[in-house]
């Protein structure tokens, strides 16, 4: 045998080798894991997810504490509605007082420039229970204010 014979048999049996090895690379079954970049992906957003429902939880926690401190009790409530009827009573006497042309007894602004305590402890027990709008009412009928003042007054309670 000589050289080119070998050549003969080898280079047709070297194209099949490489054939089947390319026929196998490409029936191989892919990687199905995950790269590097689609892993940092989903960490990030894990503790996004993770970061945000945290916050979530912290918020839920301050207004629940909020809301603890804000709500009136069962007493404070039966106290609440007493001073909302002794308003109703002062209100009733007032309009009484100005319809037969006389004055309150207790003015809204005392002489140096305060609100009367009374007033304004009815004020501050409205804001708790969450009626604003009503305390300004009341406080702008009380003191002839204009409306921004009497809000920015309310805020501030």
């Amino acid at each position: 045998m000589n050289f080119g014979d070998v050549l003969l048999i080898a280079l047709p049996l070297l194209v099949l080798v490489g054939l089947l090895w390319a026929l196998s690379a490409a029936f191989k079954p892919r990687d199905t894991g995950l790269s590097d970049a689609e892993r940092y992906q989903r960490e990030l957003a894990a503790r996004s997810a993770a970061h945000q429902a945290s916050q979530v939880q912290a918020a839920l926690a301050v207004r629940a504490r909020i809301d603890a401190s804000t709500k009136p009790s069962q007493n404070e409530a039966q106290h609440s509605q007493q001073t909302e009827q002794n308003r109703s009573a002062v209100q009733a006497q007032a309009a009484k007082s100005q319809a037969a042309g006389q004055t309150s007894h207790q003015p809204a602004v005392l002489p140096n420039g305060q609100l009367n305590p009374q007033l304004a402890y009815e004020l501050q027990n409205l804001v708790r229970n969450g009626q604003k709008i009503q305390a300004i009412k009341i406080l702008r009928q009380a003191t002839h204010s204009d409306l921004l003042t009497a809000k920015n007054y309310v805020d501030r309670l």
